[in-house]
Parts: C-alpha cells; sequence; structure tokens
C-alpha cells in the first residue's frame, strides 16, 4: 500500500545503521572441507599417538599436535555453518559492530566468531483489542484494527528499537487512538469524512501515519483494516434511536416527492384528457386526498359522499 506521510505525523529519529549485505559463503563447501579437515585432524592424532607409543617420540608427538590442532581447527570452523529458512535472516555481528545480513536461504558459512541473531522476515498480523475511545464530537466509540506489516530492514528492526515486534503493537493502538479522535463516526455534514461512512479513505490515512510510526524499526506496512467499529453501549441505544429518526426522514422526504410527482402527472392528464372539470376548489380537494393516500403510512378507508362538495 503506497500512501503519502501525513502532515501531524510523528517525527522519528534518522535510523543509525540500515541493512547491508553480509559476506557469507555456500555452506556445503565449507562443510566439506570441514569434514575433510576433521577426519584428517582424527586420522594425525591416531597415527601421531600410534608413533609416540612406538618409541617415535618427538615426530608422534609432532603430529598428535598437529592433528588435534586440525580437529579443533575444524570443528570451530564449522560453528560458522547457519541454516537460514526461506522467510527468514540473520543478522550478523562482529564483537558487537554490525557486519550484515545473510538473507540467502539455505546453508550459509560466515565467520564463527561472528553472532548471529535469527529474524523472520515474513508478512505477519496484529490485532489490536477493543479501544473505547472519544470521536472528534465527543462520543464514545469502540473500534479495533488488524494490520499486516513485515519487517523490511533488519538492522533497524534489530538495533533501532528494544523489541521491534511490541514497538509495532504499541505505535498500532496509538495510531488507531489518532486516527479515531480526528473524525466522527457518523459526520453530520455530507462533505465531512466519518469513520463509518468513509472507511476507504480513513483506512489510507490510518496506513500513512502507521507507515511513518514503525518507519525507524525497519517495519513496512501491507495493509491496514478496522475490523470493528461501534458506539459505546452506553449511548449505542440513543444513537441507534437518532438513525433510524433520520432513516424514517429520508424515507418520508422520498415518498412526499414521489407522491407530489403522482399528483402532478394525474391532474395534468385529467386536463388534458378533458372528461371532467375541475376548478380551484375541487383540484385542492383531489389533492389533498391523493396525498393522503399516497403518504400515509396505513391503508385509506373510502368515504361515500352522497352530496354536493359544496354542501
Amino acid at each position: 500500500m503506497t500512501t503519502d506521510q501525513p502532515t501531524d505525523a510523528p517525527e522519528m529519529p534518522a535510523p543509525e545503521v540500515r541493512e547491508t549485505s553480509a559476506h557469507s559463503i555456500p555452506g556445503g563447501l565449507a562443510l566439506l572441507l570441514g569434514l575433510i579437515g576433521f577426519l584428517i585432524g582424527v586420522g594425525a592424532t591416531v597415527l601421531g599417538g600410534g608413533m609416540a607409543s612406538d618409541g617415535q617420540g618427538a615426530a608422534g608427538i609432532t603430529l598428535l599436535v598437529v592433528g588435534i590442532v586440525v580437529v579443533i581447527g575444524s570443528v570451530f570452523g564449522m560453528a560458522g555453518l547457519n541454516m537460514v529458512a526461506p522467510g527468514e535472516a540473520r543478522v550478523v555481528q562482529l564483537f558487537g559492530r554490525y557486519t550484515g545480513t545473510i538473507r540467502a536461504d539455505g546453508l550459509r558459512w560466515v565467520n564463527p566468531l561472528t553472532s548471529r541473531t535469527k529474524i523472520s522476515t515474513r508478512v505477519r498480523n496484529h490485532e489490536t483489542a477493543v479501544l473505547k475511545v472519544n470521536d472528534a464530537y465527543g462520543n464514545p466509540i469502540e473500534l479495533a484494527a488488524v494490520v499486516v506489516w513485515q519487517v523490511r530492514d533488519t538492522a533497524q528492526a534489530t538495533f533501532s528499537v528494544d523489541d521491534y515486534v511490541e514497538f509495532v503493537s504499541t505505535q498500532t493502538e496509538a495510531a488507531v487512538r489518532h486516527i479515531a479522535i480526528e473524525y466522527p463516526y457518523d459526520a453530520h455534514d455530507e462533505a465531512g469524512l466519518s469513520l463509518r461512512g468513509n472507511a476507504e479513505e480513513i483506512t489510507e490515512k490510518l496506513a500513512a501515519e502507521l507507515t511513518a510510526r514503525v518507519s525507524a524499526a525497519g517495519v513496512t506496512i501491507v495493509e491496514s483494516r478496522f475490523t470493528h467499529l461501534a458506539y459505546a453501549p452506553e449511548i449505542a441505544s440513543a444513537m441507534l434511536q437518532r438513525q433510524q429518526a433520520g432513516a424514517v426522514v429520508a424515507a418520508r422526504q422520498k415518498i412526499v416527492e414521489g407522491a407530489c410527482g403522482m399528483v402532478e402527472d394525474a391532474l395534468a392528464r385529467i386536463t388534458a384528457q378533458d372528461f371532467v372539470e375541475l376548478d380551484e376548489e375541487r383540484k385542492a380537494s383531489m389533492v389533498s386526498n391523493l396525498l393522503v393516500v399516497l403518504c400515509g403510512d396505513r391503508s385509506p378507508q373510502p368515504v361515500m359522499n352522497t352530496g354536493s362538495l359544496y354542501q
């Protein structure tokens, strides 16, 4: 999701270190060399011990020492082997200094003196708890969101924050609360944005703010959505009545507009066909009766008029 950074987004500190590729070699070759060296060292150790016991003291001891050194060196060299699974990376440090990141999957070999920290680069979900906040009109509402995110820069995720998973969780809750207080649940002005009526625009703003907040941790936001949005229980019934009243008014306006059009069409057709003459008073009575029939919410009760309209 590509979004512009909002102007009111918090300003995060610039990263002190960025991800680079660590120098590594295929682990299969290193493993083969290590096993060969180990076998040679073991053989030299056994041979040297035999020579020392047969009276060839100096040569046997020398060969024994060389064999032990080769065995130790081979084992030490194979300590630099790393199994990297797809969707994972290894952050490599040498005596506390960041030297790079291994992203290539499979068996890799690096300097055995380095420390390697495993970090996941898979796409993850984080769903917030149901938060209770006040919207822009001061009405208490409940909302929750789900955020899809992924580690983009392993060096920043490791060194810029203490715990990047907790950092994403905290910043997500802060962004959701900030967005909730910036907009109303339902806008009184039709041109204004609201949480319920403009979900797409609001979630885009949420993603933009989240991107600005978690960029310091080397994290990228893939998508964000509201999973729960409702008035708080203490005002839910009152707001439901308000929404129902608005729906009734809107429906009545539609009914009146349609009824007026039907009455106008009826009068025009009667006048055009000229099968009855209606003066202004009879037209008014006809309009009144038609509007009652068309706009009433109950079935009309017909009344038989045996006299004249003027009596």
